[in-house]
C-alpha cells in the first residue's frame, strides 16, 4: 500500500491515455450520411427523401 503511495508521490497520477498514439481514423464508422445525395434525398431511398423533406422544412422556418 505504501509502495503505491510512494510511486504516486514521485510520479504523479495520469488520467490520460498515456503515451500510445493511434490512427485518428481507427474505430470510426464510415458513413455516407453527410454526402450531398443523401442530404437532398436524391439517391432514391424513401427514408432519405423523408429526412430531406424535414431538413428543408426546418431550413425554411429559419
Amino acid at each position: 500500500m505504501s509502495d503505491d503511495f510512494q510511486h504516486i508521490l514521485e510520479n504523479g497520477i495520469s488520467f490520460g491515455r498515456g503515451g500510445e498514439r493511434r490512427d485518428p481514423a481507427e474505430g470510426k464508422v464510415k458513413t455516407k450520411a453527410k454526402k450531398k445525395q443523401y442530404i437532398t434525398g436524391a439517391h432514391g431511398s424513401g427514408s432519405a427523401r423523408q429526412k430531406a423533406k424535414y431538413r428543408q422544412k426546418r431550413a425554411n422556418r429559419k
